[in-house]
């Protein structure tokens, strides 16, 4: 019998190809005559171009072109298809709308000729006043039209006043969490190579090769079909790369312009302006609870920062409308509108950012209550989701609080706060809810099974480094019954049926589904052609008769009795046996709410002289259905709690507040987590079996690692030194005053 292989954690089947560096990524693809552009950007953050010097940059040897707003290609049109599109300066006209907007590209030779160029072209600009912070734009602050693709922008169910009204505790708090920048391994990077007038190729980095591909059909006039994204590789995204861009679209106005491919890469600090980022949240946090600890109200209010020429939304509150069971709950989203490069997902958008408010706000409530932090939330577990009204597809969260307590010696803390010290260290314990949406598209994959007996599978999605070409040959190899050697799985191409894009945490619910129909129908074939061929082994057989296994169908009465997969083939006349399906998910799936939840234990040691803050051993307990690789789930739990630790001590984007500049501009002064920052993971899987979530049974993994972990490096700061830090990063100085 062939062993099951989904769950197993087998290694990465692209682990060989990566560590010797023959993964190859969109900008280390080989074309012919490729030129190379370089981005010139603005200086200023609101205005206009009043002049463009290329002249000098013109002389440089090797340089094909500038292109500005007098020269460049006209494009169709920029609106925004899909919830992940932005508007894009693609130098239409002579508007600066935020400081490092691209105004130029120099197109040369070679890389170096094209920064030198780049360098000494020359800029004048017609200045206005521009405005860079959120708190004097706040009563300007307006409500969007939803709070993130497709949630609402406010809710509201019982009476919040009355709620808090009769609270025997209360909390009303403010949270602020700063800007933050992505900041992969890999910067983004475009090859565009134009196939005579009409069809373009580019190859991408990105982790929606579809998303791209109608966005740059709708730029340039051009069917869907005729363009064509690769991106067989994406050294890390975590939402900045979910959208298209504008150096994307600019890269191929280059090609277009000088004839002949053009690659186009981001230098590390052009990433600080023009993919995106977390924008800056401030939230109102209020609650209310009985002398039991029952939640009265719930409150959460909620002002982030978007550009003045387009919108995002963080939908920072929307955990706050079903992690526990109140019966009085408002929840608002307002946008204020600053001279700034649009934001975008990053990692958990609106879960951590929001988790840290709600879950610091419900640490606080314990205190004022005199109740042990994971007392109060167990005391109002939700049992339903209360604001969708459904009930839940599958919930193990009070296993991952107990499991996760246990593991991590909750038992053990003090409930005082400076209570716990270790010689010079003051220890403190923290703990937090995590929870994000498990969220399914509709995905289509195709299988093509060989005459020697292999099988091909191919899907157009993205491996953004979590794992998906290891999981989706998995998943396909238990699905037609081959050892994992005889699958191979192919991705990142438009070429391929189309998937969605490799954001929300859904690309092993939605691709593997697909992936997992397309194998089992493809052995439902098989089954029929060989019961149906006089000269098979197993001609006339019941289907249900039937079973497979190492690559061969054989009687289940008489398992000596066995037809090849490839003699299968061989007898049908054609070179492959072929499937292709589209997957959407099943209409049961409305009828439930469906989550992920977790349990995030911290405990941190503050210097009490220096204010120092250590994060020391982490335990997350996460219930996310069926973990189809232990050692890639494992890699991004680990993954998201390695980032909250960032997030809730380090990350910081500093703009200059006279120019809109961020000054913080590269991995030197922007600081992210290294390995002494990071301490020992504890990481438990709980077992959890939801039938109703996906084909697969997975709920996606990502981003819940994130939610949670921030707040309960908040908490546990608190509980060592007695210090409600509420505006992020906690940093050593708002510990010493």
């Amino acid at each position: 019998m062939t062993t099951p292989v989904v769950g197993k954690g087998i290694e990465r089947v692209d682990a060989r190809l990566k560590a010797t560096g023959r993964a190859t990524y969109a900008a280390e693809t080989a074309i012919a005559n490729v030129a190379h552009a370089v981005i010139v950007t603005s200086t200023i953050a609101r205005g206009s171009i009043v002049s463009i010097d290329t002249g000098a940059a013109l002389r440089v040897p090797g340089v094909l072109v500038v292109m500005t707003h007098a020269n460049a290609p006209r494009v169709a049109g920029n609106k925004k298809a899909t919830p992940q599109d932005k508007v894009l300066s693609l130098l239409q006209d002579d508007q600066v709308l935020y400081n490092d907007q691209p105004i130029a590209v120099v197109v040369a030779d070679t890389l170096e000729r094209a920064q030198e160029a780049a360098a000494v072209v020359v800029v004048k600009y017609a200045e206005q006043p521009a405005a860079f912070a959120i708190e004097p734009e706040m009563p300007r602050a307006y409500a969007p039209e939803k709070a993130g693709p497709t949630g609402s922008t406010d809710s509201a169910r019982g009476d919040v006043k009355q709620g808090l009204a009769r609270a025997f505790a209360r909390v009303d708090e403010t949270y602020t969490t700063p800007v933050q920048h992505h900041n992969p391994m890999e910067m983004h990077a475009t090859i565009a190579v134009w196939q005579g007038a009409d069809r373009l190729v580019l190859y991408e980095t990105t982790q929606g090769v579809f998303g791209v591909r109608k966005r740059m059909a709708a730029l340039f006039g051009l069917e869907p079909a005729s363009v064509r994204i690769i991106s067989h590789y994406v050294g890390g995204g975590f939402g900045c790369k979910g959208s298209t861009w504008a150096h994307e679209a600019l890269a191929a106005m280059a090609a277009r312009m000088v004839g002949r491919g053009v690659k186009l890469v981001l230098t590390r600090q052009q990433m600080f302006a023009q993919v995106g980022n977390r924008p800056r949240t401030v939230q109102r946090v209020s609650l209310g609870a009985d002398r039991d600890g029952k939640l009265t109200a719930i409150r959460h209010d909620v002002i982030s920062e978007t550009s003045r020429f387009d919108e995002f939304v963080e939908p920072a509150a929307k955990p706050a409308r079903m992690l526990y069971a109140c019966p009085n709950v408002v929840t608002s989203h307002r946008l204020v509108r600053l001279d700034i490069p649009t934001p975008t997902f990053m990692r958990a958008p609106g879960e951590s950012s929001g988790s840290f408010a709600l879950e610091s706000a419900m640490d606080e409530l314990a205190y004022a209550l005199k109740l042990d932090p994971l007392q109060l939330r167990l005391r109002n577990y939700a049992e339903r989701d209360l604001d969708e009204d459904k009930p839940w597809s599958s919930k193990v969260l009070r296993e991952c609080y107990r499991q996760g307590a246990e593991r991590f010696g909750w038992a053990r803390r003090r409930h005082e706060p400076r209570a716990m010290r270790d010689g010079r260290w003051l220890v403190g314990l923290g703990m937090a809810t995590a929870t994000y949406p498990a969220r399914q598209s509709a995905s289509s994959a195709v299988a093509r099974l060989r005459r020697d007996g292999t099988l091909l599978v191919q899907a157009g999605t993205q491996d953004i480094g979590t794992g998906t070409y290891t999981i989706m040959t998995q998943i396909a190899a238990d699905a037609v019954a081959l050892p994992l050697e005889q699958v191979r799985f192919e991705l990142g191409d438009t070429a391929f049926p189309e998937t969605p894009v490799s954001g929300g945490s859904q690309t092993a619910a939605s691709t593997g589904s697909a992936v997992k129909r397309a194998g089992l129908e493809l052995r439902a074939k098989l089954v029929e052609l060989s019961r149906a061929h006089p000269e098979s082994p197993l001609s006339g057989l019941a289907p249900d008769g039937i079973d497979a296994a190492g690559g061969a169908l054989f009687s289940k009465h008489h398992p000596d009795k066995r037809d090849s997969y490839a003699a299968i083939v061989a007898r049908s006349g054609q070179p492959e046996i072929v499937v292709q399906v589209e997957n959407k998910s099943p209409e049961d799936r409305k009828k439930y709410s469906t989550h992920s939840f977790g349990a995030q234990f911290v405990e941190v040691r503050v210097d009490e002289d220096l204010g120092e803050v250590r994060v020391a051993r982490c335990v997350g307990a996460f219930g996310a259905g069926k973990i189809l690789n232990a050692r890639t789930g494992r890699s991004q739990f680990q993954g998201g709690i390695v980032w909250g630790i960032g997030f809730a001590l380090e990350e910081h984007t500093v703009r200059d507040h006279r120019t809109g500049r961020a000054v913080t501009r590269d991995l030197a002064d922007y600081h992210v987590p290294v390995h002494a920052d990071v301490p020992d993971i504890d990481v438990i899987m709980v077992d959890e079996d939801d039938p109703h979530v996906s084909g697969v049974g997975a709920k996606g993994i990502g981003e819940i690692g994130i939610t949670g972990v921030v707040a309960a490096i908040a908490n546990a700061v608190f509980h060592a030194t007695g210090k409600r830090v509420r505006e992020l990063p906690i940093t050593l100085d708002k510990l010493l005053v």
